[in-house]
């Protein structure tokens, strides 16, 4: 009984077969395979583009909505590298986002450790340059094809970068000072959404504080009140809140003759003392604002009006 066998023509560039076409046989199907790479991950994501099968990117990959207790896994991408990666900071200027390249904006400052080299091992595994040889096949020229593969290796190489400073204390703490922050303080909001809207603020600002971890401002639930010593306990930690975060402002003034140096130190000390002035009001306006309207704090002004 005679079968019908069914085979595509691949064609390489000339510096692989001399521009010879073979026949290849490939067990892919039109899935993505996580687990088995039957004849290398360059010639499975080929196989899949000659079927027609093109990957949908996740709509919600990168959005700052992604819960904080769920991890992103790792998915390839084809856009360009050059495109990714960047961020602003604090200064406006654009800087290398390490984060996005771990695929930890989401989570950014409150990453773990087991999470930054999780997505570390899985962003090296899935952009080391020996696996992407298959970007090459569609480009044309020489000179192309070189600027693909330096595109490729310096992605990598940024990974890597991205890795080896945030594992570090030291200098993933210098690195999240860069970080954009939102400085806005609530002023408004009803009774009832108090701890969804000053939950999240005294939970940005805490990220600066010496002392960790920080305590919680607690929850509104139906049966459960939090006690008011824990209350108590959590403003007094706010009122006295000590942070680390620093002002530098080196180049503000960054004059090389020798002769003006002292003054140079001099106003960039005013500027770096002036700016920890006005972080501080910053964060007792946030503290005070929260008292005032905190129902714990209006429950217990309550009873003790009504009980003189």
């Amino acid at each position: 009984m005679a079968s019908n066998i069914s085979v595509r023509l691949i064609s390489y560039s000339v510096e692989i077969i001399n521009g010879e076409p073979i026949y290849i046989f490939s067990n892919c199907c039109p899935i993505k395979a996580n687990k088995y790479e039957p004849a290398g991950l360059g010639f499975h994501f080929s196989a899949l583009g000659l079927i027609g099968h093109v990957e949908k990117e996740d709509p919600k990959d990168g959005r700052e909505d992604v819960p904080i207790d769920k991890e992103q896994p790792f998915t390839y991408s084809s856009e360009s590298y050059s495109s990714k990666g960047k961020k602003k900071s604090s200064t406006g200027e654009k800087i290398q986002d390490y984060y996005a390249l771990l695929a930890l904006s989401h989570l950014r400052y409150l990453a773990s450790e087991n999470q930054r080299r999780k997505s570390y091992r899985d962003a090296a595994l899935g952009h080391h340059p020996d696996k992407l040889t298959f970007l090459l096949l569609a480009v044309e020229t020489k000179a192309a094809k070189q600027a693909k593969e330096e595109e490729i290796e310096s992605y990598f190489k940024a990974i890597q970068e991205a890795y080896e400073v945030l594992i570090d204390p030291v200098r993933r703490r210098i690195y999240d000072f860069t970080d954009e922050i939102d400085g806005d303080i609530p002023t408004e909001c009803a009774s009832k959404d108090f701890f969804k809207v000053f939950g999240p603020a005294f939970l940005r600002n805490g990220r600066w504080s010496v002392t960790q971890p920080l305590p919680s401002l607690g929850d509104e639930k139906p049966n459960e009140s939090t006690p008011i010593k824990e209350v108590d306990s959590f403003y007094n930690f706010w009122y006295c809140f000590k942070s680390w975060r620093d002002f530098p402002h080196a180049d503000e003034f960054d004059l090389e003759s020798r002769d003006h140096k002292r003054w140079m130190e001099r106003q960039n000390a005013k500027l770096s003392e002036k700016a920890m002035k006005e972080e501080s009001a910053r964060i007792r306006s946030l503290v005070d604002t929260a008292y005032r309207r905190d129902p714990r704090i209006l429950g217990r002004r309550e009873a003790e009006k009504e009980g003189s």
